[in-house]
């Protein structure tokens, strides 16, 4: 799980009318009417930066939804992720982005136990995707992700484009253009640690700086810009980012 095999591809960071949104590094802003601005990928400035290891917790076949929490506990997230070339910088419509993470207590769905947590497993919580828009703008609802052994918290992430929707609510096909992860501020997550339900998870965690694939290298590394929704840590975040891709 600590594999550094590191490909070329992935993330643009936003300028111009929205750079407060995406400010490189771990910007955390406290005004919950900033949550509601959106990524402008006409405005990004193409930068190539590392893709990230897979890890060993995919499945294949998940749903297609925008809300990918069932019935998890944990502090609100809500997503705003762009989509765009890494050339021109347009945005990319009709792409999949696919993320998947671990609850609370540090467990997957579909390998739970592997936290040392007991809990009942029905292999899709937390796993899921939808289709960007034509502004290349992708919007995701979820949890706060709670952290397992020898990892700090982070979300896997995948795009692909292409792909056939299938008539049991998931997808089929199509050609996985990127694969990565997404990460966050250390501040927050300590706050976020001392919440019960993530408190309840009896494995240490690892912080961003002893992470073993996390570089150190803010935004370009994936990660994202945290917006409070409210005035306390239990009313959430939004988390913004701008992802380039190599179309071809």
């Amino acid at each position: 799980m600590t594999d550094n095999s590191i490909g070329r591809r992935t993330l643009l960071i936003a300028t111009g009318a929205t750079a407060a949104t995406l400010t490189v590094g771990a910007t955390v802003q406290d005004s919950p009417t900033a949550a509601d601005q959106v990524p402008a990928a006409a405005a990004a400035v193409c930068t190539l930066t590392k893709e990230m290891t897979e890890g060993p917790y995919y499945l294949d076949g998940q749903l297609v939804r925008a809300d990918i929490h069932e019935d998890k506990t944990g502090i609100p997230l809500k997503l705003t992720l762009t989509v765009v070339d890494d050339d021109t910088c347009a945005p990319l419509a009709d792409a999949l982005v696919e993320l998947w993470h671990c609850d609370a207590l540090g467990e997957y769905s579909g390998f739970v136990g592997g936290n040392g947590h007991d809990e009942p497993d029905n292999g899709r919580f937390l796993r899921g995707g939808v289709l960007t828009g034509s502004d290349g703008v992708a919007r995701i609802t979820s949890v706060y992700p709670g952290w397992y052994r020898g990892r700090c918290v982070h979300i896997h992430v995948k795009v692909h484009t292409d792909v056939t929707l299938t008539a049991d609510g998931s997808f089929e096909g199509g050609q996985e253009l990127h694969t990565g992860q997404l990460f966050f501020n250390e501040t927050v997550t300590a706050r976020v640690a001392r919440v019960p339900v993530y408190a309840a998870n009896t494995v240490t965690r690892t912080t961003l700086a002893q992470d073993g694939i996390y570089d150190d290298g803010g935004a370009a590394s994936g990660l994202l810009t945290l917006t409070a929704l409210g005035s306390s840590t239990t009313a959430g975040y939004a988390g913004s980012l701008t992802l380039g891709v190599e179309t071809s």
